[in-house]
């Protein structure tokens, strides 16, 4: 049978329950969020003469839940109208509204009788079909789902989202022993192509695929960091972006998700799983205990690894913290010559290939730490993940690393590491060095991946909704775009840099995109401002007459022109979106005409396009009146006002009220 998911209920409203409402929101569907219902009054209650039974406070818990997803920054919804589709209510009084939810969702505490009993409600309350899912982070699925009927048990799986939800890719289903194929299959499908997820399949094993390598690879960071005497942001200063990690590094992302999280997450794995041989490096260290113990929680505590701090001469700074003394010391600036000359190259599999072949500390700290690592994922298949895939992409969509250990490996070369790393008595998994003997030197050959299991290389599942540009024909190119055929008539025109056009009369109609980090961050500012430096005002009327000309073509192509915004969508690249014939936006979309900002004019047809867009409309009731809607083109331009998703886009006037979003 087909599953359709039309109704969602979450049961939880603390962090992560409450952004999943809002994520299943911005998705388009109708939302139950539940709580429990207080068993206190506050003293506020209590000076309003309210009593428990009161619906205010009943509902007390599950509303805060709500506000705190109005509030949050990241925004958690698309756009604040979006609530709209959340409606509330309690444990006791609401319990029915399961009864019509296609999908049940359980994202309460980390508390396995309370899971079981929540689920025992449930499995009475739920309709037949539907999916019932928890959220758990470390609590065996088939634990959870012990003693409930065989039906619940075929509808029954973990879905592990990775929090902020709406801007983390990753999503980790996990199917119990008696789940059915097809609930696993329309989860899946379901993930991917509306909620906008990377979704992997893992294993029934504590901490699953992401946190099981994560938590690895920080407690293995943290014990060479204290033993081989590293500062915390001398650490930071070359495990970000200098190897394909965010900016976050390793201690920063620490505070960033909580030193509690951390070693909650740790203390955790390391007690679940006494047969793993590197047990001993899971084992969060005790300074990290300390920390939790002291409340040196991270961010959400204004001190963790870093704290800011205000020196006498009134500057701000942020002091990392010592490992052994737990005292904050004055941040040092820290020149490493692996780091400073690896950025003579354009690839991360150069960079690491040069870093890791380097004698400094920065270079010593990232061979050894990611060795082990390398290590630590080879014996992980096929204990949590059937495949090497799955383990990189979740790495990859959980933790935003740029390549997955696997694909890592490839970069450094897989003979070469594999003898440097067992000259250190580093041991690989055994299918590793059996694939060596066998002459298979990576794991990633031609698009196809390397299966232990079969001991050969297998084509990856392609999604049909899914182009990669890559995979098509370049028609035509030059330094600034390239048009790529598509298929079915299509042409698609790929930014490289700034703007150019072509389109190919052979052609029934063109898609405006890319498979960059963004569409567009707009046009050569600094080539502008350089013009206008040396006076060439007539180069700069011919730049903007270009772009003028170029959006003026789209928007009167006498072929369809779709535009396909993503990421940063600004400037020029926000006017030529707004050209096209119709606009299919990613859901995270940050557009806006920022030229004021910088102290220049959008000159690409934006300002014309907005009052098309909010003026024009307006006008065909009679006698209307046009200054509130002028009034809202200006601040918006004035202000260079950035829309923060796809949705918000359209409210603003940047996108149209036909424009189609996706997640």
């Amino acid at each position: 049978m087909s599953y359709e998911i039309r109704r969602v209920a979450v049961i939880g409203s603390g962090t992560m329950g409450g952004a999943l409402a809002a994520h299943f929101a911005n998705a388009g569907l109708a939302v139950s969020l539940l709580d429990i219902a207080p068993a206190k009054l506050t003293e506020q209650e209590i000076q309003k003469n309210l009593t428990l039974e009161h619906p205010a406070v009943r509902n007390r818990i599950v509303n805060a839940g709500l506000q705190a997803v109005l509030k949050a920054k990241p925004a958690a919804l698309f756009a604040p109208s979006v609530a709209e589709r959340i409606r509330v209510g309690n444990l006791e009084d609401n319990f029915d509204f399961i009864a019509d939810a296609d999908w049940i969702l359980e994202v309460i505490v980390e508390n396995l009788e309370l899971k079981r009993a929540l689920m025992a409600r449930i499995d009475a309350a739920r309709k037949p079909d539907s999916i019932v899912t928890t959220n758990t982070s470390g609590i065996p699925i088939h634990e959870i789902a012990h003693g409930r009927s065989k039906a619940f048990k075929r509808h029954f799986l973990g879905t592990h989202f990775f929090n902020p939800p709406r801007y983390l890719k990753l999503l980790e289903v996990i199917p119990g022993p008696e789940t059915s194929k097809r609930v696993v299959k329309a989860v899946k499908a379901f993930g991917e192509n509306v909620l906008g997820k990377g979704v992997v399949i893992c294993q029934d094993r504590p901490n699953f695929i992401a946190n099981r390598l994560g938590s690895f690879l920080g407690t293995y960071a943290m014990r060479y960091t204290l033993e081989n005497n590293y500062r915390v942001d001398e650490v930071d200063a070359f495990t970000g972006p200098e190897i394909g990690h965010p900016k976050t590094a390793t201690y920063r992302l620490c505070d960033l998700v909580g030193v509690d999280v951390m070693y909650h997450v740790a203390d955790n794995l390391y007690n679940a799983v006494p047969e793993d041989e590197a047990r001993a490096a899971l084992q969060p260290p005790e300074f990290l205990k300390t920390m939790v113990e002291r409340g040196m929680l991270g961010n959400k505590a204004k001190h963790g690894f870093y704290k800011e701090v205000r020196e006498e001469s009134g500057k701000k700074k942020f002091y990392a913290l010592n490992l052994h003394t737990l005292e904050y010391e004055r941040p040092e600036k820290f020149f490493f010559d692996s780091i400073a000359n690896s950025e003579m190259y354009d690839t991360l599999a150069e960079k690491l290939r040069y870093i890791v072949a380097q004698e400094d500390r920065a270079a010593k700290f990232i061979w050894d730490t990611t060795a082990q690592y390398l290590a630590y994922a080879s014996h992980r298949i096929p204990e949590i993940a059937d495949d090497i895939v799955s383990i990189d992409n979740a790495m990859k969509w959980g933790f935003a690393h740029e390549a997955g250990p696997f694909e890592m490996w490839d970069m450094l070369g897989v003979a070469e590491t594999v003898a440097k790393m067992e000259a250190q008595e580093i041991a690989v998994a055994p299918w590793v060095k059996e694939m060596l003997a066998h002459g298979i030197t990576s794991f990633y050959q031609n698009g196809s991946y390397y299966d232990p299991a079969s001991k050969k290389y297998i084509a990856p599942r392609v999604s049909p909704n899914v182009a990669q540009l890559k995979n098509a024909a370049v028609v035509a190119a030059n330094d600034s775009a390239s048009v790529r055929d598509l298929g079915d008539g299509v042409a698609c025109l790929e930014f490289h840099t700034k703007m150019n056009a072509l389109l190919d009369q052979n052609f029934v109609g063109m898609v405006i995109g890319n498979q960059g980090e963004h569409f567009s961050a707009g046009a050569n500012v600094v080539g502008i401002w350089m013009l206008a430096e040396n006076g060439q005002w007539d180069e700069i009327d011919r730049v903007a007459k270009a772009l003028q000309d170029f959006t003026m073509q789209v928007r009167y192509a006498r072929k369809p022109v779709v535009t396909a915004p993503f990421g940063y969508t600004l400037g020029g690249g926000c006017e030529v979106t707004m050209a096209g014939s119709r606009i299919v936006a990613h859901a995270e979309s940050y557009v806006g005409l920022v030229e004021v900002g910088i102290g220049v004019i959008p000159a690409g047809g934006g300002c014309k396009e907005l009052l098309r867009r909010l003026v024009a409309p307006a006008l065909q009731t009679p006698n209307a009146d046009a200054l509130p809607f002028l009034q809202r083109v200006f601040e918006t331009i004035g202000t260079a006002k950035v829309a923060t998703s796809a949705v918000e886009a359209q409210q603003l006037g940047f996108f149209g009220n036909d424009t189609r979003i996706v997640m």
